[in-house]
């Protein structure tokens, strides 16, 4: 996970090795601010069919011709400003598309190759099973060169509708099917530059490569501020337009050359000083250090996407859908493109095509021992997310754009993804609802209840054993978040006082933190003596030391009996009651440290002591539900 110290949300992860893989914050807020530009996109279709088909749809052909031009000295970039729309904000659309990509290969959902593969097989078959089911079904002549029009899906639009018609919950499911549509999205854009773009002109073709170059070196030299990267990316989207390319591609490989990466504890504790700095001393230059310490601990990736993410979309996403959706049905235009196959080749392409390409994948995938389904997915998840999938839409109509000339082709093509996506959502509930009715598969999500009840005789309590509130925290000894996190549960103690009940339960995360399981040992040792509380203390404050040296110095300190404890820490006993808890976690849907239960319920979200006191109270008997 990659964040700043100063995030109250900042948890340590498991590696792959120890745990099944989480949903990072980063890819939370991604699909966030994808599910919630949905309804503007919708609403931007209806203004635009409802323009197209009234009695001013003159000036909505019009609006779209509109000539519009950008000069710098004798240099000139002329576009109509449906052009404009297709290849320039497209690209910046595109642009974020390449940065997330980025970020989840690099340290996100698709780092490591075992987490690629079952989305990578599901995908290539989402694309494979569309595009031969339409050529199967269209007509011949340019009519078939309109593949590519079923082989992408609108990440937008398709979370948007599993909001609406998957079920409650369903975190893990949306992050399987975000891994698909990143390779999607790979493919659908490069097929528009291989297949749809126009003649290739060879010297601006090489200057793209030669500014490709530019930002990888970029990368090795490790600049930190945006400005580069972003004068580099528009200079290569000009090259691309001049190379005679889709600007799609400018803007994909712009943010796939772009890099992503964990922020370096030295920065981080850099950027908490500066902070700390500016608080002390509310001055400009102070305030300005602080903000650069900020930036640099911050990959540019992760910037970039802050800044741009939501212009994409609740802007770009938008004005397409408004530039692209505004068919004239009227004079039987609509009658003759649901008798025609085109029509029709579209909208199975994308419905069955994707149900049978994605689900057939996945399946083909578990059954191969290639990858497995995430924890809390079942296989009728699977049919309802894979025929959401069929939600083209974005790069469905963009692609039509470019794939047909003729204009009566083009808007039959239209049509049937208009009809996909209505077809799409349907199906979608419907699939959903019997995977819950037959199967019994509802909440797509981790599991969200404490895996067992806080037992006084075992678990390490603060506060009265019978309070009324509970918090149960499970927690790694050399996990920095953890660490500072021990401030925000005194002040909780404090706050609440004989209200409150804090529970302490192991999470170790060796693969991470190679001294984590003895000090946890060391801590259960330390408990059974009843000194539990003091060495938790003392292991939180030495997280820099941690060997099994300075763990004897800190029992000596406390007072143990050395015999005693050097016995406990080896036993049997200490090692299966931190493996309890670490299997407890896993089963109540833990995967990073530290991660709060209020009560018996897990907490998502930040965990500062204003949130988790809101929480707590919300708790706590009598109150309103």
């Amino acid at each position: 996970m990659t964040r700043t110290t100063n995030d109250p949300t900042s948890q340590t992860r498991a590696g792959r090795q120890s745990l099944a893989a989480q949903l990072s914050d980063r890819v939370r807020s991604y699909l966030s601010t994808e599910a919630g530009s949905a309804g503007l996109l919708l609403a931007a279709v209806v203004v635009a069919l409802a323009w197209a088909n009234s009695p001013w749809s003159a000036g909505y052909e019009a609006l779209w011709a509109t000539e519009a031009s950008v000069s710098f000295g004798s240099a000139e970039l002329s576009m109509d400003l449906g052009h404009w729309v297709g290849d320039g904000l497209m690209a910046l659309f595109f642009f974020v598309i390449g940065l997330e990509v980025r970020y989840e290969i690099s340290v996100g959902a698709l780092a490591g190759r075992r987490r690629i593969m079952l989305p990578a097989i599901a995908g290539v078959g989402g694309m494979v099973v569309p595009a031969g089911i339409y050529l199967a079904m269209a007509p011949g002549g340019e009519a078939a060169g309109g593949w590519g029009t079923v082989i992408g899906t609108d990440t937008a639009f398709m979370l948007g509708a599993l909001a609406v018609v998957g079920p409650r919950f369903v975190t893990q499911l949306r992050v399987f099917l975000l891994a698909i549509t990143v390779i999607d999205d790979i493919v659908a854009v490069s097929v528009i530059g291989l297949v749809y773009s126009d003649a290739v002109h060879l010297p601006p073709l090489l200057g793209a490569l030669a500014l490709c170059v530019v930002l990888a070196a970029l990368t090795r030299l490790e600049a930190w501020r945006a400005a580069p990267y972003l004068l580099v990316v528009l200079a290569l989207w000009l090259a691309t337009l001049g190379a005679g390319l889709h600007a799609s591609i400018a803007g994909m490989l712009g943010g796939l050359l772009i890099p992503a990466h964990p922020p370096a504890p030295d920065a981080v504790d850099r950027a908490t000083r500066l902070a700390r700095a500016f608080r002390q001393s509310p001055r400009a230059d102070v305030g300005a250090s602080a903000r650069v310490g900020l930036q640099r601990a911050v990959s540019v990736n992760e910037r970039l996407q802050l800044m741009l993410h939501p212009w994409a979309s609740y802007v770009v996403v938008p004005l397409f859908a408004l530039a692209n959706a505004g068919i004239d049905l009227r004079g039987g235009v609509l009658e003759r493109a649901l008798t025609s196959w085109l029509t029709w080749a579209v909208v199975v392409g994308l419905v069955a095509g994707k149900l049978l390409g994605v689900w057939g994948g996945t399946m083909l995938g578990t059954r191969l021992g290639l990858g497995r389904l995430p924890r809390g997915v079942g296989p009728g998840h699977v049919v309802g997310g894979a025929v959401l999938s069929g939600i083209g839409f974005t790069v469905s109509l963009l692609i039509a754009g470019l794939a047909f000339d003729d204009p009566a082709l083009r808007d039959r093509a239209i049509v049937g993804v208009l009809l996909a996506a209505v077809l799409a959502t349907a199906l979608g509930w419907l699939a959903f609802h019997l995977a819950a009715v037959l199967r019994g598969e509802t909440d797509a999500d981790l599991p969200r209840s404490l895996d067992r009840p806080v037992d006084p005789a075992t678990d390490h309590i603060a506060g009265p054993a019978d309070a009324p509130l509970t918090l149960v925290e499970y927690g790694d000894f050399e996990c920095p978040y953890c660490a500072r996190a021990t401030g925000v549960t005194r002040e909780l103690r404090e706050r609440f006082g004989d209200r409150l009940r804090y529970v302490f339960r192991h999470l170790p995360l060796p693969d991470v933190h190679p001294h984590a399981v003895l000090a946890a040992r060391a801590a259960v040792a330390a408990g059974a003596q009843g000194r539990f509380w003091p060495m938790h203390d003392l292991l939180y404050e030495h997280q820099d030391r941690l060997e099994f040296e300075d763990i004897a110095a800190y029992a000596i300190e406390i007072g143990l009996d050395m015999v005693r404890f050097l016995d406990d820490i080896d036993d049997e006993k200490t090692a299966e009651r931190v493996r309890a808890d670490a299997a407890g976690a896993e089963a109540g849907g833990a995967r990073g440290t530290p991660t709060f239960f209020v009560g018996d319920r897990r907490h998502t979200g930040p965990y500062d002591a204003q949130t988790l006191a809101r929480e707590l109270e919300a708790s706590s008997p009598g109150a309103p539900s």
